[in-house]
């Protein structure tokens, strides 16, 4: 089984779905498309590690939601244990930077300036995801133990929140570096 069938019966282990919003929740950690997963979707059903029930829909065409079966959570017990791939790089503002000194200053600060921005949207979009987070838990989300709910979704939240920091940080020495 690839990663990709390993990340739905992740998000299947906190709530059953429809193919659409699996594709939906994936998207923070694996940027999969709706080709990707109905495939994947009925392997796993295949192989007994997911089920799923028709639901009737009067206005839309019906809609399959699936969960997680034994299987699936055994499969995916065992998948947590091992070893993790390093994580794959693919940063375009990274390659220009490497080149920076191609283009004037201006044009580099500019380059700088739209990519703050854009950490600054996501810092804010992470600050609602932790009031979400703060609202759904039923403790205050720095007691949360291992096997709370809302355990994971606080420490990924959290992560996301340290590395879109620091990419802020890295872009405001950047800029310094720009003026001297």
């Amino acid at each position: 089984m690839n990663t990709l069938s390993y990340g739905l019966l992740s998000l299947l282990s906190k709530d059953s779905r429809t193919g659409y919003e699996l594709m939906q929740h994936i998207q923070p950690f694996w940027p999969a498309k709706h080709s990707q997963i109905y495939p994947l979707l009925a392997q796993l059903e295949q192989k007994g590690y997911v089920e799923f029930v028709h639901v009737m829909q009067s206005d839309k065409p019906d809609k399959k939601v699936y969960s997680l079966t034994e299987v699936g959570l055994q499969a995916l017990q065992e998948w947590i244990g091992l070893p993790t791939d390093p994580p794959v790089t693919r940063d375009e503002f990274a390659l220009k930077v490497y080149c920076i000194g191609l283009v004037n200053k201006e044009e580099a600060l500019k380059m700088l300036l739209e990519r703050a921005s854009y950490y600054k949207g996501k810092q804010e979009r992470f600050m609602e995801t932790l009031e979400k987070v703060k609202g759904q838990s039923a403790k205050p989300l720095e007691e949360l133990e291992f096997h709370d709910p809302m355990f994971a979704n606080y420490v990924l939240v959290k992560k996301a929140m340290l590395k879109v920091e620091a990419d802020l940080h890295w872009c405001e020495w950047m800029k310094s570096k720009l003026k001297s």
